[in-house]
């Protein structure tokens, strides 16, 4: 099999949950919308350069480019318009889709259900073993970034470079501040549930930050077959024997020689999440090639040193304190600073620049003056929200996917 090189291509993957027009309750109906299309149950459905796919649970559906894209460049397009022609028939139903990474008024014990066909003895094994009910399984929805490799060399510059801004990714990306109606003094809730919601097998997320590895084999004997082992108890029959049951913040798809980025919150519109993607691999491509930071710099991190940068920014986002000295000192700087902070410094640099489209520069330097998206929703409900306050700033929100614009916070009855 021919594989991409490094940065060759592009896989996205955006989710989104189902809602009511007007009550924003979740519909449990992607398998019913996925059969208005197909003419019969799919699990996937190609609407050209975009594919529809179920998830875990009946109320998401899942938008990914239905193969790798050679640009990042005005894929937002493609996405809108795939969106826009779901939207016409969910509003026919009286529902629309619901972006951001947490639906803020679900109560997953009451309201979950299980994708029944196709599939569904994978996801009926992971209820057994981990109970699909919670927050992490069941109410959340993300954005994935894949990036192709194609030797060991470039496994290990991208794997060490991805796990080296893992820990500040939130920073940028934090849209879930609200849980069952509650502002709970997280930006990231999706990661804070993601992070414990496979306690029963620790190893499968690990720290959530990946450990160092030098090569594929490494990966492969050091991290994988550790996760085999520990889950061989509940599954007799090896249906989880696949790269994809590791649960780490960044994965390695091995059969597609891909790693997939997995703990980027969804965006209230595309050309959001797509900014965010080119800001990322603009990033990434410096990293890769020793700029910004030396890439032997890069590998001198614990994963526990990692971490911890990691639980601040998914606490405060953009506004979490960074002071560790050595990770500091890889960006320049001897005195603290804020994960924001570091996000604009790198976006100053001519290197990072020079890889990413004028129009997503323009996206990013807006969304690095306006804030998180879970920024501006605190901003707009404050510390003890209304029911009905924080419905009327999601379908805000709801509306900015229909229109293809940020969402600026509100001023809402209450506060």
């Amino acid at each position: 099999m021919n594989f991409l090189g490094l940065f060759e291509g592009y896989g996205i993957e955006l989710e989104y949950t189902i809602v009511d027009r007007n009550s924003l309750k979740i519909q449990t109906i992607s398998d019913q919308l996925m059969k208005s299309f197909a003419g019969k149950i799919v699990s996937d459905y190609e609407d050209g350069d975009i594919t529809w796919s179920n998830e875990l649970v009946l109320h998401v559906l899942e938008l990914k480019t239905s193969g790798p894209a050679p640009s990042l460049a005005g894929l937002e397009n493609s996405f809108d318009r795939s969106l826009k022609k779901l939207s016409r028939v969910l509003k026919e139903r009286g529902c629309r889709l619901m972006p951001t990474a947490m639906h803020p008024l679900m109560n997953p014990d009451q309201e979950m259900k299980l994708w029944p066909h196709d599939n569904n003895k994978v996801y009926d094994l992971y209820n057994q073993i981990f109970d699909c009910r919670g927050h992490g399984w069941s109410n959340l929805t993300s954005m994935h970034i894949n990036y192709p490799f194609r030797t060991d060399e470039e496994f290990e510059r991208l794997h060490t470079a991805i796990r080296f801004i893992l820990p500040i990714l939130p920073a940028l990306t934090a849209s879930s501040p609200i849980v069952e109606g509650a502002a709970t003094g997280y930006l990231d809730n999706r990661l804070l549930f993601y992070q414990k919601n496979q306690k029963r097998i620790p190893s499968i997320t690990g720290q959530v930050i990946p450990e160092l590895v030098h090569s594929m084999e490494d990966y492969h004997s050091s991290i994988l077959g550790r996760l085999y082992n520990d889950i061989a108890l509940h599954d007799p029959e090896e249906l989880m024997r696949e790269d994809w049951l590791n649960s780490r913040g960044a994965i390695p798809r091995f059969e597609r020689q891909s790693i997939e980025i997995r703990i980027l919150d969804l965006q209230e519109a595309p050309f959001i999440d797509i900014a965010i993607a080119d800001f990322v691999t603009a990033t990434l491509k410096c990293l890769t090639e020793g700029d910004l930071v030396p890439r032997e710099d890069q590998r001198r991190f614990s994963t526990e040193e990692l971490k911890s940068i990691f639980d601040a920014t998914i606490q405060t986002a953009e506004s979490a304190i960074v002071d560790n000295p050595r990770y500091l000192a890889a960006w320049s700087s001897h005195s603290s600073l804020t994960a924001g902070q570091i996000w604009s410094k790198i976006f100053s640099s001519p290197r990072v620049q020079s890889h990413m489209s004028s129009l997503h520069q323009a996206t990013i330097d807006q969304l690095l003056h306006a804030g998180s998206l879970a920024t501006r929703i605190s901003s707009s409900l404050g510390q003890s929200p209304e029911a009905e306050q924080i419905r009327e700033v999601y379908s805000q929100i709801c509306d900015c996917l229909d229109q293809g614009r940020m969402f600026k916070p509100l001023q809402v009855n209450g506060n």
